[in-house]
């Protein structure tokens, strides 16, 4: 996607809602109920947008929302392109390209999770600290100039991460922390896969997020993000994982991560009144 598509794309969604955007979203796998909760809502498919991608996950929407949660102006992109899908890391570049040309100062992506703990089950939500990316495939690839060396030493803001975490405080709402380990997707991982994963440190697994944080940090964005958790990893309980066990407990845990969301976000408005 070129800047020029990107600058497009921000002026269709300011012709449709024009808000000073703070905050962007990348809902996964059963948490389109967070797209539900955008006041005065205006959504655009994004087929509508330049530089946007379609999804072929039957749990996934592909939609751009734009409103506000809690008086904070969002932009909620609902459902992404997975690298799976097309082969293409950058799927996601266009809608956090136009993030960025929008004005927002951060992004909060969400997904759905195996979890390598047995203390962070089906249901919980972590938020993520660090990330491993096993499947060795960088969003940035091709990209010219010294922009692409992009430092991902602090790639999920500490700030950002204190407020989610004092929010699920607030709420009563168990957040676990932990570092996500990207696989490639779709097939799901092995028993011996995941046994590497723990011995590299990964709290839980996935097949997304890893880029989308990339760019977002060639961007400038700042970077937060939320797992929920819907199965234990292979080999952890016996059972064959399936896409259905995963459209079928995701909206458990995202129950609880939209009563984070909007608590962080009441928080963050509060903040901004006070200054």
């Amino acid at each position: 996607m070129s800047g020029g598509e990107a600058e497009l794309a921000a002026r269709l969604i300011r012709s449709r809602r024009d808000l000073k955007f703070e905050v962007g979203m990348i809902l996964g796998s059963g948490l389109g109920a967070l797209a539900e909760a955008v006041a005065d809502a205006v959504r655009i498919p994004y087929e509508r947008l330049p530089g946007f991608p379609g999804s072929t996950v039957s749990s996934h929407r592909a939609e751009v929302v734009a409103g506000t949660i809690e008086g904070v102006p969002v932009i909620v992109f609902a459902g992404r392109a997975h690298y799976y899908e097309t082969g293409n890391p950058a799927a996601m570049r266009g809608p956090i390209a136009t993030l960025a040309a929008l004005g927002a100062d951060s992004l909060l992506i969400t997904n759905a999770a195996g979890s390598l703990r047995t203390d962070v089950g089906p249901g919980e939500i972590m938020l993520i600290t660090d990330h491993i990316a096993f499947s060795g495939i960088n969003p940035l690839i091709g990209e010219k100039g010294d922009g692409r060396f992009v430092g991902m030493t602090a790639a999920y803001d500490r700030e950002l991460r204190a407020e989610i975490l004092g929010a699920a405080e607030q709420e009563g709402v168990a957040l676990g922390t932990g570092v996500y380990m990207w696989f490639s997707g779709p097939s799901f991982e092995t028993p011996a896969e995941i046994k590497v994963a723990r011995l590299l440190g990964a709290d839980a697994v996935g097949m997304s997020t890893v880029p989308e944080v990339i760019l977002a940090r060639f961007f400038g964005l700042r970077v937060a993000a939320v797992s929920t958790i819907t199965n234990f990893a292979a080999g952890m309980t016996g059972a064959e994982l399936s896409h259905e066990e995963t459209k079928a407990l995701a909206p458990i845990g995202a129950a609880k991560l939209e009563r984070v969301v909007r608590r962080y976000l009441r928080r963050r408005a509060q903040h901004r009144l006070r200054r």
